[in-house]
């Protein structure tokens, strides 16, 4: 048994051992979907890091910096000035107004089934595309710690496992194992950076010297470009980045499991933190694969990348070191892949089974067991459609999420605290719009369409050069909220005043 298939196992083992424990906290619909609320703002914060710091941030960003140097770097960038965004706009309005799910938010001033029917639809189709790209690192990533195992049953066993976290032990068990991944993988990526940086003597200058002849690209490789030749389409995805962390329901649903809305914001501080260290490493994971690694190892493992930072660390440290990081990469994936599946069951049973099929008449037990059967459906879901991305960088398909989701939550939940002519039809409409165009410009974008066999899903001439939907669809989703306001009769400005106190400092009951 090598040490690397050893390391993983034990990870296993771990993480079932807390779902074990979990499983005996996990009996209320409260336990299952927030942990009681019982999070300190440290660890709140630490399993917020763990979510966020997905297989893209590890695998996908580090792979696309030491195959396009600059380029890739924008991806760090991205993920973590998107935390400023939620800092400001979203965190302490979100734990205030709502319960369970972002659509409780909403509801909180238009109790109406259409809102919250959109809402959970949007928050399920986006934790799809997100996990797609979780597993797809996943299958990547076993089948190098497992030589002779196959795309399709990593998949499947990742899926298996993520699932058992979430229907067994509810957001207790998928906190702390996102807690302890985080420390890992902070950790890890320390190490690594730690002995690339001493590679090359602790200069930062020097680094930058000698990345300039150590790839194929030469000095284009710290230049932009390689990646994103198309300006726009660089605006594009960074304005997915930045804005779709705030409309993201697996990070939103973290903030109902602390008990106020300081706690909340705290959670955000310490998160950043945490976030904002770990990305400017991966500068140094991507130069270190370029550099010692090479760019025809790291295609010829994985041709989007995504094995560069395990091949790193092997490279470095050996078989051990490859271990340690490969199992911290696999943790990495479980852990957000179990938020993920969290945040879908949710959003199906708390608002389409409990609020819209069942009208609020449901009895606790019930709601629980729907939710634990939509993590069983969401699963399977997820891994079908996962089988047919395997080419795809991970990074690319996560940025991807952040546009659907910037697209289609953010411009509704911003109107709905800040807009005091917003309304019900404005809400549903920009819902719809922000969705419908971001997934209808990703299904014609270069990254489905390719007249090349086997540089993406399908063969054939894409109907539009961007790569990354956001330019477009951001906009359309506040401008469908918008005109859907204006072009309706209905008044629902009735609760403003109610909803703007409340979000603000989270009374809940106004005299």
């Amino acid at each position: 048994m090598n040490t690397a298939f050893l390391l993983f196992l034990i990870i296993v083992l771990g993480t079932l051992v807390i779902t074990y424990y979990a499983a005996k906290k996990t009996k209320t619909a409260n336990e299952f979907y927030t942990a009681g609320g019982g999070l300190t703002g440290w660890q709140n914060g630490l399993a917020i890091a763990g979510d966020y710091m997905s297989a893209a941030s590890f695998l996908g960003i580090a792979g696309m910096i030491a195959l396009f140097g600059f380029d890739g770097f924008f991806y760090s960038i991205g993920f973590l000035v998107a935390y400023l965004v939620v800092l400001y706009l979203v965190a302490e309005p979100l734990r205030n107004l709502g319960k369970y799910t972002m659509a409780d938010m909403i509801a909180a001033r238009f109790d109406n089934k259409k809102i919250r029917g959109v809402a959970a639809l949007n928050s399920i189709v986006i934790s799809i595309f997100y996990m797609i790209a979780q597993l797809v690192g996943a299958g990547a990533l076993i089948s190098l710690l497992i030589p002779g195992l196959d795309y399709t049953a990593s998949v499947l066993i990742v899926g298996v496992l993520m699932t058992v976290y979430v229907v067994f032990g509810g957001m207790t068990a998928t906190s702390w194992v996102q807690i302890i991944k985080c420390v890992l993988l902070v950790a890890g990526t320390f190490i690594i950076s730690l002995i690339v940086f001493a590679k090359f003597n602790f200069n930062i200058g020097h680094m930058f010297d000698e990345m300039r002849t150590a790839t194929p690209l030469k000095e284009a490789f710290l230049n932009p470009g390689n990646k994103f030749a198309n300006g726009l389409d660089t605006l594009s995805l960074n304005l997915a980045l930045v804005l779709g962390t705030a409309g993201l329901p697996h990070i939103l649903i973290r903030f109902f499991t602390v008990k106020d809305a300081p706690t909340a914001r705290k959670s955000v501080v310490v998160a950043t933190w945490i976030i904002g260290l770990f990305y400017v490493m991966t500068l140094f994971l991507g130069f270190g694969a370029a550099a010692f690694v090479g760019n025809d190892v790291i295609v010829q493992a994985n041709a989007a990348g995504n094995m560069a930072a395990p091949l790193l660390a092997r490279a470095l440290g050996g078989e051990f070191l490859f271990a340690f990081v490969s199992a911290v990469a696999f943790a990495t994936i479980l852990a957000v892949v179990a938020g993920l599946v969290l945040a879908a069951a949710s959003a199906f049973a708390h608002d389409f089974y409990g609020h819209i099929i069942r009208k609020g008449n449901v009895r606790e037990k019930e709601q629980v067991r729907a939710a634990r059967l939509a993590s069983v459906g969401v699963a399977v879901i997820s891994i079908l459609l996962a089988l047919f991305a395997q080419k795809l960088n991970v990074a690319f398909l996560v940025a991807l999420a952040f546009a659907v989701a910037a697209s289609a939550n953010l411009p509704v939940l911003v109107f709905t605290v800040f807009w005091k002519r917003f309304n019900t039809t404005g809400a549903v409409t920009g819902m719809l719009i922000g969705l419908i165009s971001a997934l209808v410009l990703v299904a014609v974008s270069p990254n489905v369409w390719d007249p090349v066999a086997g540089k993406a899903i399908f063969v054939g001439t894409p109907l539009i050069s961007l790569t990354n939907p956001g330019i477009i669809s951001i906009p359309l989703g506040f401008l469908g909220a918008f005109i859907g306001t204006y072009f309706s009769s209905k008044r629902d400005d009735a609760k403003f005043d109610e909803i703007l106190v409340k979000a603000n400092t989270g009374i809940r009951e106004l005299v």
